[in-house]
């Protein structure tokens, strides 16, 4: 197997401890340790203290699929596996899809997302919403399907434009998915950041047979660092196909990082409520901010999620500009180049305290451009 760069997190290598300001990270500020265990119960604490660093189980601890099970509708860890976020989607592309099939994915989207797909060496469709809301036409999805498309991968909260979808819309594809007999992986690691006042979908394999859920402590606990992601799905059989293939890469979980997401789990209103209150005022605060710079010629509030995509109104690349920005002022961002999306975009995450700061930075640097 032959797989590219993943364009995004060599650019995010190259910058993302030398620059000063981090202006385009999907994940929330991470809490500290500390913070997690305060809100540890006792039982927790003691799972916590008594922790042996061998080997733990493959599907992952049982409690903690208990722990994750109690955002579902399914209720047997039998279709729960643990494992990475980045390890799950590649094992599911792996599984799901042949040379021969045909899936459908959304673009813009995070690379793992269609490049695993076109290693596999698949015919690939890309969905894509309308630059000038980030609205997806459900009547385009259903155009692209083949007679060989197998699979339709979903990312809903939308990373990187904040879009989301209806129930009613949700309830559409799930239809378009039964009628053709297709899979649908739903990336869903933004789960529940949902920032408009908009009913929250449900986890796919709650309302689909053939529905297979991502989700994990990175975006919505701002835990980006336990590195714990999880699948459930209806198909258990594809589940115990997950566990074994997955024995060629981890083989199984981090001992300290499974305790730990079981006390995150167990007390989300300890983590999200945070998280929301913040990224709400920093989209406040670059609203009133995009009102001072005709350079940004189009900003279109996030729904959900933590990030927006923002279009520019400049003479050079998206890539320059970043890489201008971040040389001049210590300032990240991450350009349209990166999502491999036409035109001039940046994505601007709203997840951490320092926006504000980073704003007059900003501020100051813009003024010295001029719009195209």
């Amino acid at each position: 197997m032959k797989i590219n760069d993943f364009k995004l997190e060599r650019y995010f290598a190259k910058h993302e401890f030398t620059a000063k300001y981090l202006f385009s990270s999907s994940d929330c500020d991470g809490y500290e340790l500390k913070y997690l265990l305060e809100n540890a119960s006792k039982d927790e604490m003691d799972l916590w203290e008594s922790i042996k660093l061998g080997y733990t189980e493959s599907e992952g601890n049982p409690l903690l699929r208990e722990a994750i099970l109690q955002y579902y509708k399914i209720k047997t860890i039998e279709n729960v596996v643990v494992a990475s976020p980045g390890e799950l989607n590649f094992i599911s592309m792996n599984l799901l899809l042949n040379s021969e099939d045909h899936a459908i994915t959304i673009s813009p989207s995070y690379q793992s997302l269609s490049e695993v797909v076109k290693s596999i060496n698949c015919e690939l469709s890309y969905w894509k919403p309308n630059p000038e809301n980030w609205k997806f036409n459900i009547a385009d999805l259903e155009k692209l399907i083949r007679k060989n498309t197998k699979l339709i991968i979903l990312n809903f909260p939308h990373n990187p434009t904040g879009s989301y979808l209806t129930i009613g819309e949700l309830d559409e594809i799930v239809s378009i998915a039964k009628k053709y007999d297709l899979y649908i992986f739903s990336d869903e690691m933004y789960h529940k950041l949902i920032i408009d006042d908009i009913p929250e979908l449900p986890p796919i394999s709650d309302i689909y047979e053939k529905g297979i859920s991502l989700w994990g402590t990175s975006k919505t606990f701002g835990l980006a660092g336990l590195r714990t992601g999880w699948l459930v799905a209806q198909d258990t059989d594809f589940l115990r196909k997950v566990v074994a293939f997955k024995d060629y890469l981890s083989i199984c979980n981090s001992a300290p990082s499974e305790i730990l997401s079981i006390i995150a789990l167990n007390n989300i209103d300890k983590f999200l409520p945070q998280n929301l209150i913040k990224i709400r005022k920093n989209v406040l605060l670059f609203s009133e901010f995009v009102g001072k710079h005709p350079i940004i010629s189009s900003f279109i509030p996030p729904q959900t999620g933590s990030t927006s995509f923002v279009k520019l109104n400049i003479e050079n690349s998206a890539l320059e500009f970043s890489n201008q920005l971040v040389e001049k002022t210590g300032i990240m961002t991450i350009p349209s180049e990166m999502y491999e999306y036409p035109g001039k975009y940046i994505r601007v995450g709203f997840g951490r305290s320092n926006f504000s700061e980073v704003l007059e930075i900003l501020d100051s640097y813009l003024k010295t451009i001029k719009p195209a």
